[in-house]
Formats: structure tokens, C-alpha cells, sequence
């Protein structure tokens, strides 16, 4: 599967002000997590966000905006921004990702490591 590279580039710059958005390679290309849950991805075929059920009528509703489909079945608050949705759609999805993802409880993974991260300080020379 090709990746697509400047969409994954474009999210890179999106996301970068997330502080709680961690990127890693998955699916054959690059995914942001929050608390260690997937929150948005880029793929060959455009960029998947999760939503939530909440918002996913109104992400459908946007132009450019298709439900994911997994095995013939639409994963309900998992949509697809498609190459002809908007950067401001696009935007939006986004923003709606993070606030969903920011809602649920840190994996145990997503815990671990952010535990981690707070312990982690720059160690001081010992005194003699």
C-alpha cells in the first residue's frame, strides 16, 4: 500500500501543537495517538479520524467526509476525510478526534508511558 507522504507531512504540522498527540508508524504509514488511542491517521486514500458515535452523523455530513468501513461494516464514530475534503474539514475532524480521544482513559500502555515521562528529569551531579 502506498503511502501518502505530503498528507502525512500536513498532519505532522497540524498536530504538532497537540502536545498529548504522540505519532508512530502504523498501517503502513504514520498514526497520532492520545493517551495511547489512535486519534487520527494518514493512509493512501485520505486521512481517518475517531470521531466518536457522537459526532459521527455530523462528520458524515460534511462534503468529502465517507464512514470507515472495516470487513463490509461502517465502524460507527470512525470516518475517512477523502482526497477531495477541504484542509478546513479536515481541520475540524481533527479537532473533534483529539476532544474524543481526550475523553477516554489512558491505555495501560498510553499510562505507562506518560508515567514515565513525568518521572523522567534531567538528573543532577552528585555533590562531593
Amino acid at each position: 500500500m502506498a503511502r501518502n507522504e505530503a498528507l502525512e507531512a500536513w498532519l505532522d504540522e497540524e498536530l504538532g501543537a497537540a502536545d498529548d498527540a504522540k505519532q508512530k508508524a502504523m498501517f503502513g504509514g504514520l498514526a497520532w495517538l492520545v493517551n495511547g488511542h489512535l486519534t487520527c491517521a494518514a493512509r493512501h486514500d485520505g486521512m481517518l479520524a475517531r470521531v466518536g458515535a457522537e459526532r459521527n452523523e455530523w462528520a458524515l455530513a460534511k462534503p468529502g467526509v465517507a464512514p470507515m468501513i472495516m470487513r463490509g461494516k461502517a465502524l460507527e464514530g470512525w470516518v475517512r476525510a477523502l482526497p477531495e475534503a477541504t484542509n478546513e474539514t479536515r481541520r475540524q475532524l481533527i479537532q473533534a478526534a483529539l476532544a474524543f480521544a481526550r475523553t477516554l482513559p489512558a491505555t495501560a500502555k498510553g499510562a505507562a508511558k506518560a508515567a514515565k515521562a513525568v518521572k523522567a528529569k534531567p538528573r543532577r551531579p552528585a555533590r562531593r
